[in-house]
């Protein structure tokens, strides 16, 4: 057994406020007051996976240095692109087939651009111990 009881990622933003507004209201996401409008957000079930890094010559679209990075997962890619588009949230690219699953990316205010999935794999985040 872990000591471990959660996991907390933290986004960067140039624009804190207007971040913490879109993931509370734009988002709907609840959250606490942690202090002088330091919102800290429930976040919905996550999971964690880890990719190789890319191979020299490989053309595969991967990273060629370690990194972590944060996306979201939904069930229904093109729902969700609708909802998002219809609050005014800019999306990135055309939603794409990866193999793994369906994939685009949407403007974060201040924060640049969240990768958004709609996983085909056996997805971890409701697993029990």
């Amino acid at each position: 057994m872990t000591a471990i009881t959660g996991f907390h990622t933290i986004i960067y933003s140039t624009e804190p406020e207007a971040t913490r507004a879109f993931l509370a209201e734009v988002l709907d996401w609840p959250h606490v007051d942690a202090g002088g409008g330091w919102l800290i957000f429930q976040t919905p079930p996550s999971e964690l996976g880890v990719h190789p890094t890319q191979e020299a010559g490989s053309d595969e679209r991967s990273s060629s240095v370690p990194f972590h990075q944060a996306s979201l997962m939904c069930d229904d890619i093109h729902a969700a692109i609708a909802e998002l588009a219809h609050k005014g949230v800019a999306v990135k690219h055309d939603i794409e087939d990866q193999g793994f699953g369906l994939v685009t990316s949407f403007e974060m205010p201040g924060a640049g651009w969240m990768l958004l999935s709609q996983p085909r794999h056996p997805l971890a985040h409701s697993l029990t111990k």
